[in-house]
């Protein structure tokens, strides 16, 4: 029996990377171990997008390579073996086998059949066990409150700052039938949230003439089953009214976009090489928000990117107030090499990154502790992520898993909670995946707290 670890870094597009290579390795025979001390092959999955997941990224695979001369498996004839894949990959293949040389085999990105044909075939004559080729084991995660759905590979933007299309190349979009059976898989299993992510969701299906992301949507939410889907990274110019009036009108749809807009100031979007400018995105802001009033929308921002000063900077704040955004990430600009802007004269110095970084996460801070204190007393459908006890994590429709707040469920929200609410609430049952209703008692920066209600 040979055993994988397989360890993701990165976006919501690897983790679903991962899980599409774990189903190829458990339909071959192969086991999956969560210590990756007790696995015979070390598999990572790296990121290269910028400078802080490049070093998270090696950092994993000198920890891995540690664990493969460290801790040998006594009950194994096989040796472990160290496997890279994905962006960095890509990028830096030479380098990290001159650097790393524990590393036993390298791939960039959609290398999965390789994979696989390397582990068969190199593992010392060993073989998966035959008893289990064949078995069915779809990606979904430790806790099957949701999934990601890939439904595109590549991008053709030409953000200057950006490497993903010499890793990934060109935008491709998945095949319909292949997205519905994944979909359909998950929900039979489960699964209660389906994420579709890609580099630009809004472009997907620009192949088949006429067979667009809403015609996604409606096939997708015709799928029997109560789950609901959410939309991640849409290309601002390209959200279209078609897409909006279907979102506002279909329950299954999660009232939530996130619309990565980098930045507001004109100058600052053409030397980026964006679409639209600021004028377009209030607009645009303001239409989805009169379309669907509960709605909840995310963006990234760039700070520092090279020649941005202090005017573009206070317009970037003033835009930030003037829209008030429910879930908004910064980054500060990490010069790529082989990306345009890395060529830029007038880079921004590191201190002054820093800075803008953190005058705009207060701010937000703020932002989203008001719009969070406006909840209080509100009742919503929530989805469990955890429990633990007495606690119960649960998300709701405008909470993104991994990257925005959450509801914290403790004693059912109040001091007037009873011995004999608390025996109900122990005896609940509750786990991972359901559905529960709350009403929202307390709200922090980030994070609510909320109670249980009984239907």
């Amino acid at each position: 029996m040979i055993k994988i670890n397989i360890t993701t870094l990165g976006c919501p597009k690897n983790t679903a990377d991962s899980g599409h290579l774990h189903e190829a390795f458990i339909s071959e025979g192969f086991t999956s171990v969560e210590d990756p001390g007790d696995a015979d092959i070390l598999l990572v999955n790296t990121c290269g997008f910028i400078k802080d997941a490049k070093e998270e990224s090696i950092e994993e695979i000198l920890e891995l390579a540690r664990i493969k001369t460290q801790t040998p498996n006594p009950k194994s004839q096989i040796s472990k073996k160290l496997l890279v894949f994905g962006c960095l990959a890509a990028r830096y293949r030479d380098e990290l086998l001159k650097e790393i040389p524990e590393i036993d085999g390298i791939w960039g990105v959609g290398a999965e059949a390789a994979i696989i044909q390397y582990c068969r075939e190199d593992m010392g004559g060993a073989r998966p066990d035959p008893e289990k080729k064949n078995v069915h084991a779809s990606p979904v995660p430790p806790a099957n409150s949701y999934a990601y759905l890939k439904i595109a590979e590549g991008c053709d933007k030409k953000c200057t700052f950006c490497v993903i299309p010499s890793i990934r190349g060109s935008f491709r979009s998945i095949a319909s039938e292949k997205i519905l059976k994944e979909a359909e898989d998950f929900v039979r299993k489960g699964t209660r949230e389906l994420i579709l992510v890609a580099q630009d969701i809004t472009n997907y299906g620009k192949e088949y003439g006429g067979y667009n992301l809403v015609s996604l949507l409606r096939d997708m939410a015709s799928i029997s089953g109560d789950f609901r889907i959410r939309l991640l990274y849409l290309y601002p110019t390209a959200v279209s009214d078609e897409l909006i009036e279907y979102m506002a009108s279909e329950d299954k749809i999660q009232k939530y976009l996130d619309i990565p807009l980098q930045h507001s100031e004109d100058r600052m979007l053409r030397l980026m090489g964006r679409r639209g400018a600021r004028r377009e995105y209030i607009k645009l802001l303001r239409n989805i928000r009169r379309s669907i009033p509960q709605i909840a929308l995310r963006t990234t921002f760039i700070v520092g990117f090279p020649t941005e000063n202090e005017e573009d900077f206070n317009g970037l704040v003033d835009f930030v107030e003037e829209m008030r955004f429910d879930r908004l990430g910064v980054f500060k600009f990490s010069k790529e090499e082989g990306t345009p802007s890395a060529k830029l004269k007038g880079q921004v110095p590191e201190k002054v990154k820093d800075r803008r970084l953190d005058e705009i996460m207060k701010r937000q801070a703020l932002i989203s502790l008001q719009k969070n204190q406006e909840l209080i007393g509100r009742r919503y459908e929530a989805i469990v992520e955890e429990t633990d006890g007495n606690l119960v994590i649960a998300r709701l429709y405008s909470h993104a898993p991994e990257i925005d707040g959450v509801v914290i469920i403790d004693r059912a929200g109040g001091e007037e909670f009873n011995d004999s609410d608390l025996a109900r609430f122990r005896a609940s049952g509750l786990k991972a995946g359901d559905m529960v209703d709350v009403e929202i008692v307390d709200a922090y920066d980030y994070d609510l707290k909320g109670r249980l209600i009984n239907k």
